[in-house]
């Protein structure tokens, strides 16, 4: 690989990271003034998964967080798949794969860093 087509990948890395991240932010921000806490999936999921009490968590700090692992997640996805030289079905299908897991791998260590600052649930709270 040349020079050049190493720094266009770091290039479209790079776009490819702030264009979603300035998306995210900003729908996600959206909704949060419009108390729409139920309509942003990742706090939905984080709460759900990991039992947090959706009443004590800081909602408005965790948005920047949220959108900064979706536009890593994707932005790492698609430089990585647009590498290959491979087809593109058999590009799709690892980025498919590829972008399941690392959601699942970093929210899950977002989860545990709120479990470990003790946001989960009370015992009797329902």
């Amino acid at each position: 690989m040349e020079v050049y087509q190493i720094w266009l990948e770091i290039g479209f890395f790079a776009i490819m990271f702030l264009l979603v991240l300035i998306l995210t932010y900003v729908l996600n921000l959206k909704r949060y003034k419009k108390k729409k806490l139920k309509s942003i999936g990742e706090i939905n999921y984080l709460v759900m998964k990991f039992n947090l009490d959706i009443d004590r968590l800081p909602v408005r700090k965790m948005l920047l967080p949220i959108s900064i692992l979706d536009s890593l997640i994707m932005a790492f996805t698609a430089s990585f798949i647009t590498l290959l030289p491979i087809a593109l079905i058999w590009q799709l299908m690892l980025g498919f794969v590829l972008l399941f897991a690392l959601i699942y791998a970093l929210y899950e260590i977002y989860g545990r860093h709120y479990v470990k600052l003790g946001y989960v649930k009370k015992k009797g709270k329902k």
